[in-house]
Order: structure tokens, then sequence, then C-alpha cells
């Protein structure tokens, strides 16, 4: 019974995932991180580089990776959408 919880509770979780299409196409070159965590909520992972950061929302099947320069969107991609 546990097991069938957790795995409805996991199941909701992705129904409502906020990677998709609609969301994929509110961001913008030049949006400010805020705006777009405001979007897609709290990356999955951010790798942090010298100059920018790349996060990614979602999985490795389906996902938006977004670089971030100065916390400004400056490219994003999806896949899987």
């Amino acid at each position: 019974m546990k097991k069938l919880c957790v795995m409805l509770a996991l199941l909701s979780l992705t129904a409502c995932s906020k990677v998709n299409i609609e969301n994929y196409e509110k961001i913008s070159v030049g949006m400010e991180r805020a705006e777009l965590e405001q979007v897609l909520g709290s990356a999955d992972s951010c790798e942090e580089k010298t100059l920018h950061t790349n996060c990614i929302w979602g999985n490795e099947s389906k996902n938006i990776t977004v670089t971030l320069v100065s916390d400004r969107v400056t490219l994003y991609s999806k896949k899987g959408l």
C-alpha cells in the first residue's frame, strides 16, 4: 500500500510538470532568472561555469536547458516536448 501511495504521488508530480511546450514558449533571451523560475520553478540541476550557468529542468528524455549569464537567459533549448 505504501508503494502505491508513493507511485501515485510521483505520478501526480509528473502530470503537473512545468516542463512543457507552453512554458518553453514563455522563455525569452534577456529574461531574468527570477522570472524564469516563476515560469518553470526551481531547476532540477545547475552547473556553475566561469562566466555562465547551465540549468536543466526535467529529465534526460524531456527537458528544458537554459544558459544564464549574469542571471539573465542567453540561450535555451528543449528536448522531447
